[in-house]
């Protein structure tokens, strides 16, 4: 995937958010959705661009450490996290091209799919996300 703007640690840490808010829009974030994302990181987000950060690791792992670090934390509501990624979409507009949308829909699919389907919740933030990616 060629992108034309340079992706931040910024975008990958707000990656991390929504991809947070999508496994616990249920109110439970399951090992399986986490390890789902691991993959789709390592094989969908690494090849993005060669954005580093300062240990000079390549800044899509900041999905993962994000999440992993909000599904550690106590009374974290899914809602701010979603509407916290939004802000930062539409702050940042030129960073979401087409092929990133797509991942990023590809990416929310794949983790609400991960255990038992998506279920209901899941299904009304990927649905909201999709519409967001389109403005």
């Amino acid at each position: 995937m060629k992108t034309q703007k340079r992706m931040t640690l910024k975008f990958y840490q707000s990656l991390g958010r929504l991809f947070y808010a999508i496994a616990a829009a249920d109110k439970q974030v399951r090992k399986v959705e986490f390890n789902k994302l691991k993959e789709l990181v390592r094989e969908q987000w690494l090849p993005l661009d060669s954005t580093e950060d300062e240990y000079h690791s390549d800044a899509a792992y900041q999905i993962e450490i994000v999440f992993d670090w909000l599904n550690n934390e106590e009374n974290l509501n899914a809602q701010a996290c979603y509407d916290a990624f939004i802000n930062y979409k539409n702050e940042q507009p030129h960073l979401f091209t087409e092929e990133v949308n797509s991942l990023i829909l590809k990416t929310g699919n794949t983790i609400a799919n991960a255990f038992a389907g998506i279920n209901k919740s899941e299904l009304m933030m990927l649905a909201n996300l999709s519409i967001e990616l389109k403005k």
